[in-house]
């Protein structure tokens, strides 16, 4: 009888042991999770803040040289190519979503876009990239009106993008005006025309002004965390429905 207590406080304790352990590594699984979920949304403001770094002196040589705004090149190529990180921009170095067209007799890529397997230029190197698409816009008549507007009036650069037939997606104005925003791009477009330049951003993301849309997110969802109306969001982002895609940035206040 003694031996059979004696087993059982044994059996007891080391059931204890396991559950202990297994909760604590739990609960550092949970933490990891936490943490792992902060440095992700840590790390898509400094992947887009490098892609800027690495760009922004190609993007205000194109201005100098071909009179686009430098603010809509890197926000087209943040758009466009993921900030550097879109299967067409790794696997084709095409960092702005230029399809091949008739008139395109370099590589190309097959990609699957508005259909199937379309064909997109491919490229040597991003600098190719670049140097097209300003080629891409000051070519032909299709864009010519663009050439006409304020080089630091981004506003009109990205609505007179979309009406040219640049994208079909009826946000794309409001997707680049974020991406300016919220990363002061227009500070380029002054460097380059010598005007004084003041920053009206205050650490947007600390602020919460601005909110990058992430996988799983809703207006609700959204709406929800920041404390405003669903209607409040739609209007100061210019929705005309609840639709938001991953990587858009909406204005929060």
């Amino acid at each position: 009888m003694i031996k059979k207590i004696f087993l059982f406080i044994i059996v007891a304790a080391l059931v204890g042991c396991n559950s202990s352990k297994s909760t604590t590594a739990t609960s550092k699984q949970n933490g990891a999770r936490r943490t792992n979920k902060s440095s992700q949304a840590v790390s898509r403001n400094q992947v887009v803040s490098s892609y800027v770094d690495q760009y922004k002196d190609v993007a205000m040589r194109n201005m100098k040289k071909y009179g686009i705004p430098a603010s809509i090149i890197l926000a087209q190529g943040i758009l466009e190519s993921g900030a550097g990180r879109s299967e067409l921009s790794e696997n084709a170095n095409n960092h702005f979503g230029i399809k091949c067209h008739n008139n395109w007799l370099g590589e190309t890529i097959r990609h699957d876009d508005d259909q199937r397997q379309e064909c997109f230029r491919k490229y040597r190197n991003s600098a190719d990239s670049y140097e097209d698409h300003a080629a891409f816009l000051t070519s032909g008549s299709r864009y010519a009106s663009l050439f006409n507007l304020r080089k630091d009036d981004y506003e009109s650069w990205a609505k007179g993008l979309r009406a040219a037939g640049y994208a079909t997606d009826p946000r794309y104005p409001n997707k680049l005006i974020a991406y300016i925003e919220a990363y002061d791009l227009a500070q380029y477009d002054a460097q380059v025309l010598g005007k004084k330049y003041t920053s009206t951003i205050v650490n947007n993301y600390s602020k919460g002004v601005f909110h990058e849309v992430q996988k799983g997110d809703t207006l609700y969802s959204i709406s929800k965390k920041y404390n405003v109306l669903i209607e409040d969001l739609m209007r100061r982002n210019n929705l005309s429905d609840n639709t938001i895609s991953i990587g858009q940035q909406l204005k929060i206040n």
